[in-house]
């Protein structure tokens, strides 16, 4: 059984930058001492027999196809710009 000590919940949380009370480093220590022993129990489980595998889910493009097509004309890109100069979006300099 992975038992986390408080020590190790108050180095976790300061690593975390968390300000936690006694309370909740109680609280915390129980927890993820429960989530690591679950984690030992799965390693337990003989895999030998399962492939290898990065998803469960079929392999598919979430992208559309890549087909040219007509541009926005200038005026359409430009109907909405705040502010318009010489055709051009005009911006605040960022840079002196």
């Amino acid at each position: 059984m992975m038992k986390l000590t408080l020590a190790q919940v108050e180095h976790i949380a300061e690593l975390a930058k968390l300000a936690l009370t006694d309370e909740e480093k109680a609280r915390y220590q129980e927890q993820i001492s429960a989530i690591l022993e679950y984690a030992e129990r799965l390693q337990e489980v003989d895999t030998s027999s399962i492939p290898s595998t990065a998803t469960v889910l079929p392999l598919r493009s979430v992208m559309r196809p890549d087909e040219p097509r007509d541009s926005m004309s200038r005026d359409d890109a430009l109907a909405n710009a705040p502010q318009v100069e010489a055709d051009c979006f005009r911006v605040q300099a960022v840079l002196d």
